[in-house]
Formats: structure tokens, sequence, C-alpha cells
């Protein structure tokens, strides 16, 4: 980032806001995922779990969950070559890549449009589906990690950080780290909380819509294209340090 522009309190913000929007996408593209097309688009390595479960309950070992941690890998290696390429994450970055995020959550939604209304988990149309959306998080999983900002995608990480961080305020003693607690605390739960919010709006739309409910995320993803677009143009995009003075995993005990 230029060290000449600083964002403004409003940026910062507007920042705020696109990374709980964001896991709200990730939220609702997860339910609906692995209740529609049988993975965890945003849980990943949740998709192992499924694998071994299966296998060791007689079956055999199914493509989706199979293929979604590589094709994860392959993709988010991707999108990080193209954002090396694309130098500093400006507002143009951001916009572009919030824009291919929203292209492979279109394509997701049509490849499990033309599955039919009761998809097989094994069909290729259900798998390119899969693999699709799974894609999609990657390149969300890489914009977020290279801003030092919480994960968006997995909540793990944040419920831990977030709780630690709600005992320090409640029990600790010191100012210093409790002031560090309340400053990260602050950062994560709009995070936590925007994904507590896609899981039960994703579940509401397969409930209501069916296979239609993946246009929920792709919703999503046009408001949160429409937020980037509204960032000036002559300003950085907050990273982590712009939102406070302390990054997510800092641990309060290096106060």
């Amino acid at each position: 980032m230029n060290a000449g522009i600083h964002p403004t309190g409003d940026g910062a913000a507007r920042a705020a806001l696109l990374l709980a929007l964001l896991s709200t996408i990730a939220g609702s593209l997860d339910v609906i995922g692995l209740l529609e097309l049988g993975i965890f688009t945003s849980h990943i390595t949740g998709n192992l779990v499924l694998l071994i479960v299966h296998v060791v309950g007689g079956g055999t070992a199914r493509m989706g969950p199979l293929l979604s941690v590589p094709v994860f890998v392959a993709a988010l290696g991707a999108t990080r070559m193209l954002m090396g390429s694309l130098g500093s994450i400006w507002p143009g970055t951001v916009r572009l890549l919030l824009g291919l995020e929203l292209l492979l959550l279109a394509g997701c939604l049509a490849a499990r449009i033309s599955a039919g209304p009761r998809p097989d988990p094994e069909a290729a149309t259900t798998i390119v589906a899969g693999m699709i959306g799974v894609a999609a998080m990657a390149v969300q999983n890489a914009l977020v990690s290279v801003r030092g900002a919480p994960p968006t995608t997995v909540m793990t990480s944040n419920v831990t950080h977030l709780t630690l961080d709600l005992g320090e305020l409640l029990f600790g003693r010191d100012s210093t780290s409790a002031d560090k607690a309340r400053l990260r605390a602050r950062r994560t739960w709009p995070v936590v909380a925007g994904f507590a919010v896609g899981c039960g709006l994703g579940a509401a739309c397969l409930a209501a819509l069916g296979r239609w409910s993946l246009a929920l995320p792709v919703g999503l993803a046009v408001l949160a294209l429409a937020m980037a677009s509204e960032w000036p143009c002559d300003q950085a995009v907050p990273d982590a340090t712009s939102l406070d003075t302390v990054r997510p995993h800092e641990s309060t005990r290096d106060a």
C-alpha cells in the first residue's frame, strides 16, 4: 500500500462491513453446498471427514469430497499468482477478485440447475457445480488472507479468538491486554455473526427454493461487488492494521 495514502474511518467501516458480507456468502454457500452438492465449499477440510466416514461406512470414495481439497489448493494458488501480478491491493484489484468470485458463484448455480431437481452426488454436473463453488471460496480466501483480516470462510479460529478475547475483557486484570482484546473482538464478531446469519439464510432459502437457493450467495456477491465499486479510486483498501492496531492472530499474552 502507498504509505502516503491513509484510509479514512469511513473506509475502514466499509471494509469491516464488506468482510461481514463475505462471511455471509460463505455461510450460505456452505449450508447449501453440503445439502445440495454433498460437499463443504467453505470448510474444505470437512470434506476429508465426509470422505472417510463414507468409506468407513462401506461406500466407495466419493469424487466431490476427494477432489475438493486439490481443487481448492489449485484455485487458491492461481488467485494468489493473479494478485501478485496485479501488485498492491487497490480498489480495482478488489473489484476484479470479487467479480471473479461472482462469476464462479453464478457458474455454480448454473451447473446445479442443469443437474435437475434431484441430482446424483456422483453425477458430473453435480461434481462440477461443487468444484466451482470451492473455487469461488478459494478466491475469497486469497483476497481476505492477504489483507490480514479475520477468515470469512472458516470460523473455528475466529470463535476461538473471540472467546479468548471476551474472557480477557471479563476476567483480565491488565488494561493494555484488555484494550487489545476489545479491538480484536470488534473486528472478529461481525465476521462470526455474518457466517451464522448466512447459514440461517442458506437453510431457509434451501427449504423454500430448493436448487434455486444457490441464487442467494450469487445475489450477496452482487451486493459485495457493488459495495467495492463505490470505493474511491484514489483510496487504498484498508488492511488489518487500518481497522485496529492488532492482527487477529496476535495473542493477548503478547502484551
